[in-house]
């Protein structure tokens, strides 16, 4: 069992994490490890918000709301740099960058749950926005699709 405190440790923020995650999560059987505990909070009467790359597409495709939210490579580097300087992390720009392309590809092209957007998913490109704009934007598309049905 993973005990929820450990949710919060400044670790799974950092960019070794991120990577390491993108390269275990082609193999099946750690997805499968996972599986049932995203679906059981995905599934929570009160209602979820997560975040990955296969949300809702495997872990929830029966969601109310999707959203894929997308920005572009230069746009995450530069956010993911910035935070990792916040952090003490010495990483470069460029070396986040290509990491962040190497992991997008990864992901795309792994054959257990490829990185996609589901059919009936809201794309939210935020490459322009800043986080509180993109706040903004995720809550009024999901009430505009929520009101909509």
């Amino acid at each position: 069992s993973f005990p929820d405190a450990l949710l919060h440790h400044p670790e799974l923020r950092s960019e070794a994490t991120g990577a390491l995650a993108s390269r275990v999560s082609v193999h099946r059987s750690v997805r499968e490890a996972l599986y049932e505990r995203q679906r059981a909070f995905a599934l929570q009467p009160s209602g979820a918000v997560l975040d990955g790359r296969d949300i809702g597409t495997v872990i929830a495709p029966e969601a109310e709301v999707k959203l894929f939210v997308t920005a572009t490579v230069s746009a995450r580097a530069l956010r993911r740099w910035r935070e990792m300087q916040r952090l003490g992390d010495s990483s470069t720009l460029p070396e986040i960058e290509a990491q962040l392309a190497a992991r997008d590809e990864r992901d795309r092209t792994r054959a257990v749950a490829p990185l996609t957007a589901a059919a009936d998913a809201i794309v939210l490109d935020n490459s322009e926005l800043s986080a509180a704009a993109s706040a903004a934007e995720a809550i009024r598309l999901a009430e505009q699709r929520l009101l909509a049905r």
